[in-house]
């Protein structure tokens, strides 16, 4: 996984983003589908950010310093604060109730579908071409609005 610093050109507001590689960024920039949180552009680029470098492995870690930025008064509206909060809350309390099928959501989606499997809450990972042919056919999923680390991954 990797994160983007972006900006869309409407607002000029900026944001983070994760995606899978440079290529996927890319591949979802072209295709529109990467939008300002804020404002909803789909006009979206890669904002100036300072490489990530690791410490020498003969160096002793120190506690990293964190600089906060202020914000710009009124750069993100309260009620879209509270809509994205409210959205975070909502999927963090559905999540439990779903079922993680990892890299087989889209053959999980379109077995039930079908009827060869019972209907059941899921949640996973699909590629771009398979969520396409999911849309295609009709079969209603959605990605989540706020990303998910995957059981195997998590601490």
């Amino acid at each position: 996984m990797i994160v983007f610093d972006l900006c869309c050109a409407a607002g000029d507001h900026r944001f983070e983003a994760w995606f899978a590689s440079s290529d996927s960024f890319a591949d979802q920039q072209v295709r529109g589908l990467i939008a300002c949180p804020i404002c909803g552009d789909s006009a979206v680029k890669k904002a100036v950010m300072a490489p990530r470098v690791g410490a020498k492995s003969n160096q002793a870690m120190n506690a990293p310093v964190s600089v906060a930025a202020e914000p710009v008064p009124g750069a993100v509206p309260e009620l879209a604060r509270k809509l994205l909060a409210d959205i975070a809350a909502k999927q963090a309390e559905m999540l439990p109730q779903s079922r993680w099928v990892g890299r087989d959501f889209a053959a999980a989606a379109r077995a039930m579908h079908e009827g060869r499997t019972a209907e059941d809450l899921i949640h996973g990972q699909a590629s771009p071409d398979e969520a396409q042919a999911l849309r295609d056919d009709g079969i209603a999923a959605m990605p989540l609005l706020v990303p998910v680390v995957p059981p195997e991954a998590a601490n």
